[in-house]
Formats: C-alpha cells, sequence, structure tokens
C-alpha cells in the first residue's frame, strides 16, 4: 500500500498494516543557518518557520529572517519555551551538520559519548559575538594541529584566514589519514557537504562549527533540557511515538533542499525552503508516517547503527542507495515503514 503526501513523498506500508492518523507533533520548528561574519538579511542569511498544528489545522506564520546568531538563539529559545508552556510537542529542524565521521573524537584524545565530546570541544573554544564576529577558522586550524599536525582534516576558507594548519583547497588526505571524509548519511546523497568543508560552493562546515553549539545551548536551558533530546543520539535509530514525544522538543539535523520549493513572488530561496521543509514534516505526520522516519535507514548493519547512534548521526527523511563514488546517484525520495 502506498500512500502519497502532499509534498510528493510516499509512505510504504505493508498490505492490511494501518497508518496511524495522529500526529507525533503539535509543532514543527525548521531553522536554515547561516556563519555569515556580520549581521546579515535576505539572502544567505538566518531563516526560521514556526509551524503549530491547531485544532487538526496547519498554522504557519511568514517566516521570520534573524540578522544575527545572538538574535537567532534567543527567537528559538522564546518559541520553544512558549511552545512547552503550552504543552506542545516540538520538531526543531537545523539544517547543518550535527557530527562529523566516526573517528574524530578519538582523534582529539575525548572521552565520553563521542557526539557530545565533540559538541563540547567546540563550544568550549567557539567565540561568536552579538555582531556575528566569530573564530571558527581558528578553531578549525586548531583541531586540525591536534589531528593531524597540518592541514588535514577540515580545509577551506579565505586567503586571509590560511594558515599552516588550515588550507584553502581540499586535501585530498582523507584515504591516507583514516579518517573518511563522508559520513554514512552523506554516501546517501551526493549533495550533501562534509562537515570538513568550511567554505565554497554548498559547504555546511562553517554552519555546524557556529551551529553546533547554539543547539548545546538550547539542549541544556534550565528551562527546556528535562524535555530536551537530540537525534538520533539521545533516542536511537528506531521509530517514535506519541506518547515518547508527547511534552518533548525533539531536535534534529536536516536537509531542506530534499523537498521542491515553489518560492512566491519576491521570496528568497532560503526562506521557501524552510517553510517547504516544515510543511513536509507536517504533511508526513498528519499521515501517521513521521514515526518511523526517526528509524533512519534500514539497510543500515547493526555495526553501522552503532556509529551513528554514537557519533555520525542522521540526516531526517534521508532512505536511499549508498552511493557509489563521488558521481554516484542516490535516491532519498521513500519513506518505508520496516
Amino acid at each position: 500500500m502506498a500512500i502519497p503526501t502532499a509534498t510528493g513523498i510516499t509512505i510504504a506500508t505493508r498490505r492490511g498494516e494501518a497508518v496511524s492518523a495522529r500526529p507525533l507533533f503539535d509543532s514543527y520548528l525548521m531553522v536554515d543557518w547561516s556563519a555569515a561574519n556580520t549581521p546579515r538579511r535576505g539572502r544567505d542569511s538566518i531563516w526560521l518557520c514556526h509551524l503549530v498544528r491547531r485544532d487538526d489545522k496547519l498554522v504557519v506564520t511568514a517566516p521570520e529572517n534573524l540578522a544575527t546568531r545572538r538574535a537567532a538563539h534567543d527567537r528559538l529559545r522564546a518559541i520553544l519555551v512558549a511552545d512547552l508552556e503550552r504543552h506542545r510537542s516540538v520538531l526543531v529542524g537545523c539544517d547543518f551538520p550535527f557530527s562529523y565521521a566516526h573517528g574524530l573524537a578519538k582523534r582529539l584524545g575525548l572521552s565520553g559519548p563521542a557526539w557530545r565530546a565533540v559538541w563540547d570541544e567546540i563550544a568550549s573554544h567557539l567565540e561568536d559575538g552579538p555582531d556575528n564576529a566569530n573564530n571558527r577558522f581558528a578553531i578549525a586550524a586548531q583541531l586540525n594541529a591536534r589531528v593531524s599536525g597540518g592541514a588535514f582534516p577540515f580545509w577551506g576558507c579565505p586567503a586571509s584566514k590560511a594558515a599552516p594548519c588550515l588550507a584553502m583547497r581540499h586535501h585530498r588526505r582523507h584515504e591516507a589519514e583514516g579518517l573518511a571524509e563522508r559520513r554514512l548519511s552523506d554516501m546517501r546523497l551526493r549533495r550533501l557537504q562534509p562537515g570538513w568543508k568550511l567554505a565554497g560552493t554548498g559547504s555546511a562546515g562553517s554552519q555546524a562549527l557556529t551551529g553546533i553549539p547554539i543547539v548545546r545551548r538550547l539542549r541544556d536551558d534550565p528551562l527546556l533540557t528535562e524535555h530536551a533530546r537530540i537525534w538520533p543520539f539521545e533516542t536511537g535509530l528506531r521509530p517514535l511515538d506519541r506518547a515518547e514525544v508527547s511534552g518533548r522538543i525533539i531536535f534534529a539535523e536536516i536537509y531542506p533542499s530534499l523537498v521542491a520549493i515553489r518560492p512566491r513572488p519576491g521570496e528568497v530561496k532560503d526562506s521557501a525552503q524552510v517553510r517547504a521543509i516544515a510543511r513536509h514534516f507536517a504533511d508526513l505526520d498528519g499521515w501517521g508516517g513521521l514515526g518511523t522516519v526517526f528509524a533512519g535507514d534500514p539497510t543500515l548493519s547493526a555495526s553501522e547503527q552503532a556509529i551513528v547512534e554514537s557519533e555520525e548521526g542522521w540526516v531526517l527523511g534521508i532512505v536511499g542507495a549508498v552511493t557509489k563514488g563521488r558521481h554516484a546517484a542516490a535516491s532519498p525520495v521513500a519513506v518505508r515503514s520496516r
């Protein structure tokens, strides 16, 4: 049995299997991030869209455009606190990598859960001012020095930020250095860029270095921490149900380009993307198909699933074939129940 959603994603279910109509979430908060060095609005800046389910109807306000990461944090916190006060369960999607390829924490000599150790390490070194001035390239160079003593594994920067331990161009050293270029989830979709890439077309590494500390801060906020969880690190890769997420905040890594967009006249792409991806997950949830998406890709082996849950994370909604080489296609277009 196949059930099409309003966004074109197909939910394939086993013959005779009922699909629950009760959504998991009451609120969907999608974020398009930016690592800009100065306050910025419009294209390539921070956008968020908050969609709320009220009386079985989806209510969405116009996407908001925040000029700084400090302002974005404050606005996200305010929305989440208000949603919790109204006993809403919230899905928060952020469009930057939540993690790096397996082995980074070990190479840095960190202890504890690998994903959290890396988050804490980045947050402890990031300086990100109210005017967006930040030291992300210096952090990358420091991490490179500790991992390899040279310009590996992070790469990509303006000429003014190049240093002995950070190069403008790709080093091509992943195989020789024994630290993968792409995560398991990145292998499913060619368009996803590795977190090591800090600058250039499609890069998301700078967004990760500036965004991870914000999610960490929200996760640990005294007013939110009791209810907040990071998927899949704190939930595992498994289907979620309404009882589990009721009154909770689930943070997840997303890739807005997974769904098609239809910008309104004069609307920038980033605004259209957060609006479309919020509606996508809300529609999927409305059909009863979102819960199984939290199980990730059923083709993962037991060892791969352990890596995803402990260190690499996953991109919500990606289910498809592993790419073969740099130019192979992937097919992350169907969500299938296990």
